[in-house]
Formats: structure tokens, C-alpha cells, sequence
């Protein structure tokens, strides 16, 4: 809580710092809009700010050396779009009297959620190895530092820094592989805008009116403002976890600097909620892409790793809610059932998971050809006999066993008790069955917290958790 209050007195200087300018006539731009930063290629980007009011603002991109013209409104806030190139850099932009240095144009990523997105590389594995490596002047990265706000604030307190050494090796491992990765394959410079926070929820990332449109929504600002009665009069302490808060503080200021897409690595804080995460996480890209007003931008996640958590099944029922949110447009998910470790709920191996994250991006985003870019997810069954016969999409150049046989399958009839199933690959599918279960209704896969199966693609990606059924998750142990 003294490093929250510390960020709060810097942001609070900052602000004041900024008015003290704008009283001087001088002009102010968010700290993600300043030297070194990146801006989406081919695309009429926001640029804005703050000034005396009736200030007249000019804009002169180096690129192509246009005016752009716009004056501060009665509050001193301005805002234009200018129109950016394809990829290259380095260039500047003169706003008045300053100038803005050092600005790549190429593609840029939001990179949030909690600890595991939070998780620097320095703490990863194969960290010493990576870090001297890590020297590449055209990605760019912006660490956001952790605030969160009752109202929206108008800022963050960051900066945008070359990727080095130095830098890379306290920014998000995760977002880190995932930027590398981009630029290898596409050669153009990646900007990465880190905004994360360890043990928060998704409904504190998500915009309070969003959330009060739906019942998952409702539920949780019903239990916010129930502790708000059971509070002693006094200013109530900002709690990162509740409903809004990031997004106050954080994602709301960012809007709407103009982005390619975003990625997300959280779920663990809701784990114990399981059942509202599918409807609650689309609220929250929902949200998030009306905002920016940019249509359904690419959103990939990553599917949670096993861990063995307090209750049983929750983190497979997460993991599932998961996988059925691919139905909302324009997602995609990196599985990590294969890299995760039961005993820690921060996996160290990071690579993967921002390669996989890559994968996604780099086949449906960026339309590169003959990239496999998921393990299986389950698409249909039918029953046959005593059988169940599982179909899949994305399984590459074909199923995959690692080992002598399928495991983590289970299967029940109508009367909803799982039992332990045999499972086969025949061509393109999977068969099921048990001897245990005469007249099959239901197929679960990986649905244990600490389940770390061997369904593969033959392109080495694994396959998710997975039902058939749509029947209540019993997560309390039986009496």
C-alpha cells in the first residue's frame, strides 16, 4: 500500500506540475503521447492534450510536414487525428513549440491483466540468457505504473522507452516474447503499452456503466456498494480490486490512442466465481472496443495453467468459461495447459505463452499463410452406440497422443456421474467410451485443477479444456 500511495503523491505532482504549465501557456500531452513512442501505421491517429483554453494547437507530423489545426475548448482540452504513414521511423512531431522525438510508426499492443501478465522477464525462465539479448531500438515499450481512480483520471505516469537490456528486463516477459516475436516476423517496429496489475479481477478493468447492464455486472457493484454502507464515514480507501478501478485509473486514460489489438493473461481472481466469468469478460472487451471506437480489435488471451487451487474444479471451469469465450468476434487463445506447474500459480516459462499469443496475431491479424496458430478445440460430438465421437477444429496436420495413451478424459450418462474413460484417436477424431457408462451422454477433458493432459496438434500445440455438457460445476468436496 506505500508503494500505491507513493504512485498516487507522483501522478497528484504530476498533474499539478502540468496545470502550473498550462497557467505558463504552454501545452501538455498524456505521457504515452512523447518522445520515443510508436503510432499505428496507416491510420488517422488521435493526438491530444491540454492548454489554456481558446489556445490554438498546431500539429506538424516530419512525415509528411502537413498543419493540422485544432483550438482548446473552454476546459483547455484539445484533440486532432492525423493521418500516419506505413511503417518507418524515426521521425518527429512538432506540437507549437515543442517537439516530440524519436516516433516509430508501425503496430501497436495493449498488454494487460494480472500477476502473470505483470511477470518481468528477470523473473522468468531462461531469463539470463534472454536479457543481453534483449536489444532491439524498434520495439518500443511503455510500463504503465499501477493507479487505480474512482473517476477516470486523464493520465498515467510512464514513459516510453527502446527495448534494451536494461528495460526489458523488469517489462511484462510475456508481452516482451509476444512483441519479439511480431517483429520478427513482420520487420516493422512494435510498440508495446504494459497495463497491469497482480490479484486483480476482470471487473475492475471493466467500466462501471458497462457492468451495471448486466446481471454478472450488477452483481459485483451490488457487493461494492454493500461495503460502501458497512464503511465509518470517512473517504473510502481505492481498492485495486474493486469494479472499475483499473479502469479508471489506467485504460481509461489511454483511450483512444490508436492500437492494433490487445492482449490479456488474467482469470486466477476469478476463478472462485467461475460460472459469471464467460458473461463478464465479454462485457469487458465489450467495453473496451466500443470506447476506442476502433470496431471488434483483435483480443487474444491466455487460457489459465493448471494450479492447484482451494476448491476442486474451479480453475478447469475458468479455463473452460475460457475457451467458450472464442464465440465473442475476433478472440483467440493461447492454451498453456503443457507449461503450467500445480504448485505455482506464476508458470516461469513465459516464452511460449508470448509465442502463442504471436501465433494468434500473426495468422488472423496479419493474415500470414501456413501458420497453425491453436492446439484442438473441441467443435461437436455425436454418440455412437456405448461411444461419444469428439470432432475439432484446429488440428493442424493431424491428432496427436504424447504418450502411450490419451489421458484426463472422462465421461458419464444421464445421470451425471463422471467416470474415468478410455479415449482413442481414430483419424480426426477422438473416441470415448467406459465400461462404467452403458448409455453415454457427456464428455469432460482436462477438468481437474491440476490436470496436465497429452492431447496434441502434431504442430506440438495442446488441446484445451474441454465439455460437452452444460450441466451445473460442482466445485465443493462431497460431504
Amino acid at each position: 500500500m506505500k508503494i500505491i500511495s507513493k504512485i498516487s503523491k507522483i501522478l497528484n505532482l504530476t498533474f499539478f506540475l502540468s496545470y502550473i504549465i498550462f497557467a505558463q501557456g504552454k501545452i501538455k500531452t498524456p505521457s504515452f503521447i512523447s518522445d520515443n513512442m510508436v503510432l499505428q501505421q496507416n491510420f488517422n491517429a488521435p493526438i491530444w492534450g491540454w492548454a489554456e483554453k481558446d489556445s490554438k494547437i498546431t500539429i506538424i507530423p516530419s512525415w509528411d510536414k502537413k498543419n493540422y489545426q485544432t483550438t482548446a475548448d473552454q476546459n483547455g482540452d484539445w484533440s486532432i487525428k492525423i493521418k500516419t504513414p506505413s511503417a518507418g521511423g524515426p521521425y518527429s512531431i512538432i506540437i507549437n513549440d515543442d517537439t516530440l522525438k524519436n516516433i516509430l510508426i508501425g503496430e501497436v499492443w495493449i498488454c494487460s491483466g494480472q500477476s502473470n501478465m505483470q511477470w518481468s522477464l528477470e523473473q522468468s525462465e531462461n531469463s539470463e540468457a534472454e536479457i543481453p539479448k534483449a536489444d532491439f531500438p524498434n520495439i518500443r515499450m511503455f510500463y504503465a505504473a499501477r493507479d487505480n481512480a474512482r473517476q477516470p483520471n486523464k493520465d498515467v505516469y510512464g514513459s516510453w522507452k527502446e527495448c534494451a537490456s536494461e528495460v526489458a528486463k523488469t517489462f511484462s516477459a510475456v508481452a516482451y516474447y509476444f512483441g519479439k516475436e511480431l517483429f520478427k516476423e513482420l520487420n516493422v517496429p512494435i510498440g508495446l503499452l504494459h497495463f497491469s496489475w497482480g490479484g486483480s479481477p476482470a471487473q475492475a478493468w471493466t467500466n462501471p456503466e458497462a457492468l451495471a447492464k448486466t446481471k454478472e455486472g450488477k452483481y459485483y457493484l451490488d457487493l461494492f456498494n454493500e461495503k460502501i454502507k458497512n464503511t465509518p464515514p470517512g473517504e473510502l480507501p481505492r481498492n485495486y480490486r474493486d469494479p472499475g478501478a483499473n479502469y479508471y485509473g489506467m485504460i481509461k486514460p489511454l483511450i483512444p490512442f490508436a492500437i492494433k489489438g490487445a492482449i490479456w493473461y488474467q482469470g486466477e481472481n476469478n476463478v472462485f466465481e467461475h460460472e459469471m466469468y464467460r458473461n463478464l469478460f465479454e462485457t469487458m472487451i465489450t467495453n473496451w472496443r466500443d470506447e476506442w471506437g476502433q470496431g471488434d480489435f483483435p483480443f487474444y488471451f491466455v487460457q489459465l495453467a493448471p494450479f492447484n487451487y482451494s476448491k476442486p474444479v474451479v480453475g478447469a471451469a475458468l479455463r473452460d468459461a475460457q475457451r467458450e469465450s472464442l464465440e465473442i468476434k475476433n478472440t483467440g487463445m493461447a492454451v498453456t495447459l503443457d507449461i503450467g506447474n500445480p504448485d505455482d500459480i506464476h508458470p516461469k516459462n513465459k516464452l511460449d505463452v508470448g509465442k502463442r499469443l504471436a501465433l494468434w496475431a500473426l495468422a488472423k491479424t496479419y493474415d500470414k499463410n501456413n501458420i497453425v496458430f491453436s492446439g484442438p478445440i473441441y467443435k461437436s460430438m455425436k454418440v455412437k452406440e456405448n461411444k461419444i465421437i469428439l470432432q475439432f477444429d484446429y488440428i493442424g496436420s493431424g491428432l496427436l497422443c504424447k504418450g502411450e495413451k490419451l489421458t484426463n478424459f472422462t465421461i458419464a450418462g444421464e445421470d451425471k456421474v463422471f467416470h474415468k474413460a478410455e479415449a482413442v484417436i481414430e483419424g480426426n477424431e477422438i473416441v470415448v467410451s467406459s465400461n462404467n457408462v452403458k448409455t453415454p451422454a457427456a464428455v469432460r477433458y482436462a477438468f481437474e485443477n491440476t490436470d496436465q493432459p497429452n492431447l496434441f496438434n502434431k504442430e506440438n500445440l495442446p488441446a484445451s479444456t474441454f465439455r460437452t455438457d452444460n450441466w451445473e460445476i460442482i466445485t465443493e468436496d462431497k460431504e
